[in-house]
């Protein structure tokens, strides 16, 4: 071989080697998620593993803060098989949708049996489908009760363990003070999927169900279900709320209770750190909080929330994808998150931790509330119920000379067109 094409070959290696290099520099993971309250900590800890993982960038999309928008976005990316998208994060309800419709890689072969053991069962269950897991818990919600300590205090009034005695609790504290401001009540109830979870929660309460999982039928139509909607509108709206609660997601619902506007508020843990924020709060060191009620003591139920990370079937690095997963999963990221949010972790271990007990101590206190918390049924049409729910909970609830047992069979049959759906699949 001559000099010259010695010298070509030794060059074609160099550039070779020297683009396979630049390549593996720019390794670019791309994740969907939402606007965080404390974006400074989701920042940090990205900028930590791309310096762990030389060569990576992380592009976070920013999506909406509406859940049910931002799964729409990662629908229609999935769908179209999106080969960019890498790592996203899931609602408590998804996983099941997106690993039916293949979108959600299987995580067995990563996410060890052994690793976890190490969360709460609650939000593990919710990530399985078909006996496959397909989501890592992030940080997990239950609803609670807020409600002002001192106003209570002042007039005599215990904590309610019913709902009743809230009504009848609100009633008195609004009487004694005179404030034609003050509402008794505030929650989430615009049409979206926090509906379905505040309604849930009365509904489960009172013996009801949303669906009835061995014979796969709507539920809202049988009696408890009914008098728990009816009970919503007539004497929690009706008498001791204001309709602008009809409009209402968690911040709405939220700053009306920190502004002091508000005597009880239903809420998920985080909002325990913004009532108590005086420079974002007006009421702070004045907040108590309890377990939901229930309509006899002791029956109240706390819908699970819950956002967790999942990985794209489509995507081209799944074991990166993988790593950045469980980096922001872990035990770590999850105490950063905590002290910075409120937000509940799902590691076992982190109710523990000597920081998160001083800085959040009501925490301990919720661990038995997140361990007992009611999922939403485990389907993969959860998405078309929820919608014909919603749509349900909403006019009954807006509307008070509506027909509840009439609006309650026309959903019920809705529903179980879908159902009928999932009877087919198990059909032989």
């Amino acid at each position: 071989m001559s000099i010259a094409k010695i010298f070509q070959s030794c060059i074609a290696l160099i550039l070779g080697t020297y683009g396979a290099v630049a390549q593996a520099q720019n390794t670019e993971l791309r994740f969907v998620t939402w606007r965080s309250e404390a974006p400074e900590v989701w920042n940090q800890g990205i900028a930590e593993f791309e310096r762990q993982n030389p060569g990576v960038k992380v592009v976070s999309e920013i999506g909406p803060q509406s859940s049910t928008q931002l799964h729409d976005l990662l629908v229609q990316k999935l769908k179209n098989r999106d080969t960019r998208l890498d790592v996203f994060v899931m609602d408590v309800i998804w996983p099941a949708e997106f690993a039916s419709a293949g979108w959600a890689l299987p995580l067995d072969g990563y996410f060890t049996a052994a690793e976890r053991e190490k969360f709460l069962k609650a939000p593990i269950s919710a990530n399985q489908y078909r006996r496959q897991m397909f989501g890592v818990p992030l940080f997990i919600d239950a609803g609670l009760l807020y409600y002002r300590k001192d106003l209570l205090e002042k007039h005599k009034v215990s904590p309610p363990r019913t709902w009743p005695e809230l009504v009848e609790a609100a009633k008195a504290v609004r009487a004694g003070e005179q404030d034609p401001q003050l509402v008794g009540f505030s929650a989430q109830f615009k049409q979206y999927e926090g509906l379905v979870c505040n309604m849930m929660e009365y509904i489960l309460s009172n013996g009801g169900a949303l669906w009835d999982e061995t014979r796969m039928v709507s539920a809202l139509g049988r009696p408890a279900a009914i008098a728990a909607v009816r009970f919503v509108r007539d004497r929690i709206i009706g008498e001791i709320s204001h309709r602008g609660v009809l409009a209402y997601e968690e911040p709405e619902s939220l700053a009306l209770f920190t502004e002091g506007q508000a005597i009880f508020h239903r809420n998920w843990p985080y909002a325990w750190a913004v009532a108590n924020d005086r420079e974002k709060s007006k009421i702070a060191g004045k907040v108590g909080m309890t377990p939901l009620p229930g309509f006899d003591p002791g029956t109240g139920v706390a819908a699970l929330g819950g956002w967790q990370i999942g990985l794209s079937r489509y995507s081209t690095k799944p074991d990166l994808a993988w790593r950045f997963a469980a980096f922001m999963t872990g035990k770590e990221m999850q105490k950063r998150i905590a002290l910075a949010t409120g937000r509940a972790p799902t590691r076992l271990a982190l109710y523990d931790d000597p920081q998160i007990k001083k800085k959040i101590p009501q925490l301990q206190s919720l661990l038995a509330t997140f361990k007992q918390a009611v999922p939403r049924p485990t389907t993969p049409v959860y998405v078309p119920l929820s919608n014909i729910m919603q749509r349900y909970f909403s006019a009954v609830l807006a509307l008070p000379d509506t027909d509840i047992d009439a609006r309650a069979a026309l959903a019920a049959r809705d529903m179980n067109r879908v159902l009928d759906l999932l009877r087919d699949r198990q059909a032989p």
